[in-house]
């Protein structure tokens, strides 16, 4: 007990610490922006803050707009929005230095004097990343990650990072050693996650451009519910290296990093900006594929496939007409509507993610809880992976009439390797069926529902089968992006009263608790493209933004 003791009083102390640096960071920020406001009085920051990146990026390169405007005016609201939302986790003070280094650059990149965020699992050097687990503090990373280094390369300067829940497998933004994170459109509801610190800054305004991950929906629930535009690309399009992973190892379900921003034509910058030279030589195991521009800028008509319901978790009022609406609009705006049908998502789900991201029976990803003195939601996971193999089988057995969940992959399938193997040819066949059916209908790209409005705080933990929308393209590795199209009404929040769901048990009547009391808040639609067709896929949602 004696010892048990010391080890948790050991740890609080590590917390202490990091919280600490953490309120640091912010009196920095502030003493940074105030410096600066009294050096240059006469700086409209309200007009910086409200220029697209593309616009500020272009007076950035041409002189029209000096840097340090541009980096001490989104320093101010970034303090603002930490303050309210508290997303940030540390703030990069060499990210000082870095400007005074911008200044002097002979060849102005694309992002020439940007300052962006980088989520709290993208190692930045000097810096810890530490998926929320206290074992990972007081470890800074020896270098940038790549996407870090093509980024400063290109001249953006990296200035915060941001907060994320503990493991990463989650939607919510909350960890033991930095706290919950605040959705800024409404402080009671969740930001999404797991990369919910970059959605609140960039929702609130405190970045203009951010680079998240996403595993089964982390770039594309934090864009949701904060009301701003993401892209989930193909696995494989940007470098993954020096990027921390929620489960190391696993394969089945492709993880990708990616943007986020206020608008389509910022994300379309930021991937230019990635897929050039110096990401190809940084890392040969990326596919050279520049940004093709021609893609993205035609103004062909398209055949676009779309559906309301995956037939598992059943749509709120508002998602269901978010969907509708945009099909209407774009059919008036000239494109092609055509009815795709979703079959089997709920195998999908609970075989192929669940069973693949945990064929280990969950045992890697116990792992990194071990000394750690909160488990969140992780518990019975804990228990179930320790339990006898007998009594496993037993429990699967026993719940799989009764109960939809998805720690039943984690009782059903500790899988050996050549299961692994057979499940990962599954998923390919599962993956060229759909392309088939997709092809079938000579589509081009694809309208799909985005789960919303944002979850109130806490309910995404009791949630995790509400990914449904999201983490089928994970499975696939298809490029999948976020842009918002409405905000729910009274009208909807009247409907969402009929809510049942399709099973209609404890989840589908949480999940409609959860949806209430967002009238106000964002609702967005999920555009799809074919594997490395991030270029139509941004054209798809640069469409959808401008209906």
């Amino acid at each position: 007990l004696l010892l048990r003791w010391r080890r948790r009083r050991a740890l609080w102390r590590k917390v202490a610490e990091a919280q600490e640096r953490q309120e640091r960071s912010l009196v920095r920020m502030e003493a940074a922006a105030l410096r600066f406001r009294e050096q240059h009085p006469s700086v409209n920051v309200v007009s910086i803050l409200s220029l697209p990146l593309p616009e500020l990026s272009r007076k950035l390169r041409d002189g029209s707009l000096p840097p340090d405007h541009v980096f001490y005016a989104y320093v101010g609201k970034a303090l603002q929005i930490a303050t309210e939302t508290n997303c940030i986790t540390e703030f990069l003070q060499e990210s000082e230095s870095q400007l005074r280094k911008a200044k002097l650059m002979e060849k102005r990149g694309l992002l020439y004097g940007v300052p962006f965020s980088i989520k709290d699992s993208i190692d930045c050097q000097g810096h810890d990343s530490t998926l929320g687990f206290i074992k990972n503090l007081n470890k800074p990373a020896a270098e940038d990650s790549v996407v870090v280094q093509v980024l400063k390369r290109q001249g953006a300067i990296p200035f915060v990072k941001t907060n994320v829940p503990q493991s990463l497998i989650s939607y919510d933004c909350k960890n033991l050693i930095f706290g919950q994170t605040r959705n800024p459109l409404l402080y009671t509801r969740s930001p999404g996650g797991s990369s919910g610190g970059e959605g609140a800054l960039i929702g609130g305004g405190g970045s203009i451009l951010g680079i998240g991950t996403d595993v089964g929906g982390s770039l594309r629930f934090p864009a949701a519910f904060c009301g701003i535009c993401a892209i989930k690309p193909t696995g494989n399009r940007l470098s993954k290296r020096g990027i921390m992973a929620g489960v190391v190892g696993q394969k089945a379900v492709a993880a990708a990093a990616g943007p986020m921003a206020k608008d389509v034509e910022s994300l379309a910058l930021c991937l230019q900006a990635l897929l050039s030279e110096d990401m190809f030589s940084l890392d040969s195991t990326v596919p050279p594929l520049p940004f093709n521009e021609e893609v993205y800028s035609s103004t062909k008509p398209l055949r676009i496939g779309y559906y309301e319901t995956d037939f598992f978790t059943m749509p709120s009022p508002a998602m269901r007409r978010a969907v509708r609406e945009t099909k209407q609009l774009l059919e008036e705006a000239g494109h092609t509507l055509v009815p795709f049908e979703l079959t089997n998502v709920d195998y999908v789900i609970f075989n192929y993610c669940v069973r693949g991201m945990f064929s280990d029976g969950g045992r890697t990803f116990v792992k990194q809880f071990k000394g750690e003195m909160e488990r969140g939601g992780a518990a019975l996971l804990f228990w179930l992976a320790k339990a006898p193999h007998w009594l496993k089988t037993l429990l699967s057995w026993t719940a799989k009439p009764f109960v939809r969940m998805p720690f039943i992959g984690f009782v059903s399938f500790h899988s050996t390797v050549d299961e692994v193997w057979s499940l990962h040819h599954e998923i390919e066949d599962f993956r060229q069926q759909f392309i088939a059916q997709w092809k079938k209908l000579n589509l081009d790209v694809m309208l799909c529902p985005m789960l919303g409005p944002a979850l109130g705080i806490g309910y995404p933990a009791k949630l995790s089968v509400a990914v449904s929308y999201t983490m089928l393209y994970n499975a696939l590795d298809f490029p999948a992006g976020v842009v918002p199209v409405t905000l729910a009404t009274d009208e909807d929040e009247e409907e969402l009263k009929g809510y049942k769901g399709y099973y209609q048990d404890w989840w589908d009547r949480t999940l409609a608790k959860a949806f209430r009391g967002s009238v106000g808040m964002p609702v967005a639609v999920q555009c799809v493209a074919l594997p490395w067709q991030e270029e139509l896929c941004l054209r798809f949602m640069k469409e959808v933004e401008t209906l």
